[in-house]
């Protein structure tokens, strides 16, 4: 079957490479002759007629090899597959949730999904994709939709990793395994491309289950850009959680690659009425016990070979608790 494929592979390319010739010498022909508007309008005629045979050749090619092999439409030849999609249990005992808060950045979640399956796979980490996508009218809050992703993670994940869309790791020695001692922050200061301040967490943080639920997830008090991650510091630290950083890492600031354009979407970071203030202050009765969100859907996609799962989330606000939910 392997070899007939790409038996037919090669068929179809020599069969657009023959008709390809063939257009060239008729338009040398006209090149040769003696040069007027006709000849012009026909030559111009040629090239659409070639483009548009050439494309519907390059396009019939899968539903050719749909018709004699009784395969899919699309299907690659194989050398042109992506990483297939593996939740092998001989790899261990533990899978990840990887939640990733999330609104209006397709450009970047293009290029995430496929990008840390790849990786994952590679490593060996079992893993899903949950991407929580914020369908509501209030200001993003990244901080809830960790928490709606903690929640939706579902019985098969032992693990999360809280992680931003527009960072990729370049390293291939970063640690994603399960964090049994503690939490892991895989995106440490001393590599991060942009933060560098000592109590930084954000980025991606690897937490099992019973310790994120031992801080009561995180604050819901934060809408706009800022400040959840350094409220959760505070939360590690309260929950006598020991924090644990990657070590051997000699690639500095170059371990990860930022995709975010802050040209062509700022972050939102005004500061709404009292929220100034507030921002500073522990939330030590907010979490997960006060977290109010609707999923308003559920999809299972591929990009690119690699699985996710969309989960469009309607987060709700208490506008007497945090009117800067709303924009002014």
């Amino acid at each position: 079957m392997l070899f007939a494929k790409c038996r037919l592979c090669f068929y179809l390319n020599c069969k657009n490479l023959h008709l390809e010739l063939h257009f060239v010498t008729l338009l040398l022909r006209f090149f040769s002759r003696k040069c007027t508007v006709l000849k012009l309008f026909g030559l111009c005629m040629l090239l659409v007629l070639g483009s548009v045979l050439w494309l519907q050749l390059s396009c019939s090619g899968d539903l050719n090899q749909t018709v004699r092999d009784g395969l899919p439409p699309h299907q690659p030849c194989p050398a042109e597959r992506q990483t297939p999609t593996v939740d092998d249990p001989s790899w261990g005992p533990h899978k990840m949730a990887v939640i990733i808060p999330f609104r209006e950045r397709f450009e970047e979640l293009l290029v995430f999904v496929p990008y840390m399956h790849t990786f994952l796979t590679k490593k060996k980490i079992r893993h899903k994709f949950l991407i929580i996508n914020q369908v509501d009218h209030f200001r993003f809050n990244r901080a809830s939709l960790i928490n709606v992703g903690y929640k939706e993670s579902g019985n098969d994940t032992d693990y999360i990793a809280m992680h931003d869309v527009d960072l990729l790791p370049l390293n291939e020695a970063l640690d994603y395994g399960f964090p049994e001692e503690g939490p892991f922050h895989v995106a440490s200061p001393e590599l991060h491309p942009l933060y560098h301040y000592k109590t930084y967490v954000g980025g991606i943080l690897l937490l099992t289950k019973k310790h994120y639920h031992m801080c009561n997830g995180m604050s819901n008090r934060f809408w706009g850009w800022g400040r959840e991650d350094d409220e959760f510091f505070r939360r590690l630290r309260t929950a006598e959680l020991q924090l644990f950083r990657p070590k051997g890492i000699n690639t500095g600031y170059k371990t990860f690659r930022h995709i975010h354009d802050p040209a062509w979407r700022k972050r939102d970071q005004k500061r709404i009425a009292a929220q100034k203030q507030e921002q500073f202050k522990i939330d030590p009765e907010g979490g997960l016990t006060n977290l109010r969100y609707k999923v308003e859907s559920r999809q299972e996609l591929t990009i690119s070979g690699a699985p996710c799962t969309v989960i469009s989330t309607s987060l709700e606000c208490d506008l007497n608790q945090t009117p800067w939910c709303q924009f002014s």
